[in-house]
């Protein structure tokens, strides 16, 4: 396996994961509102209003913006909940991306390692993330209106771009993750 063809199994199948995530999580959406403070965030981000303190002002905004795609209003909970299981999906592909680049790191492989080195990395990390994608809790934060499924997003984005600033921090403009990251 050429660093090439790594690189884009890599992408491959982090994608594929993400379909994974998205399609389980898609299909096992509140369709309306849960218990929690889930039916406050649904109708404060869908009119924009201001929510318990200590609020979620990015999560309130996205909100809005999902909340347009409903056709009706009793859909607005619906969409919301998409929302959550969006973030969630995009949190796994996050977490593939930044296990492989930790077991790269990990067991030093390269272009010129063995390609069985390649394999493991890569099922290592469709099974990591998919062990996530499934655990109670994430799926659970996955499937209605809560701040948690967009937080974790945040925290899984940010956790991948230090890695990147890590490996790049020594080449010209590798600074440009960290600048990304603040």
């Amino acid at each position: 396996m050429s660093h090439l063809n790594f690189k884009k199994w890599n992408t491959i199948l982090a994608w594929c994961v993400f379909a994974i995530a998205l399609t389980v999580y898609g299909l096992t959406i509140e369709p309306t509102v849960s218990f929690w403070d889930a039916g406050e965030y649904i109708l404060t981000s869908s009119k924009l209003q201001v929510g318990h303190p200590p609020g979620a002002p990015l999560f309130q905004m996205m909100g809005a913006f999902f909340s347009i795609f409903a056709l009706e209003p009793s859909q607005i909970g619906m969409i919301m909940n998409l929302m959550s299981a969006v973030s969630s999906a995009f949190t796994i592909l996050f977490m593939f991306w930044t296990i492989s680049m930790l077991l790269v790191k990990l067991v030093d492989y390269s272009a010129s390692s063995s390609s069985q080195k390649g394999y493991a990395i890569l099922g290592s990390a469709v099974v990591g993330s998919l062990a996530f994608t499934f655990t109670d809790s994430f799926w659970f934060n996955a499937v209605e209106t809560e701040v948690y499924a967009m937080a974790t997003l945040i925290m899984a984005v940010l956790f991948y771009l230090g890695l990147r600033w890590e490996r790049d921090m020594h080449k010209p403009r590798g600074n440009r993750w960290l600048v990304l990251m603040a």
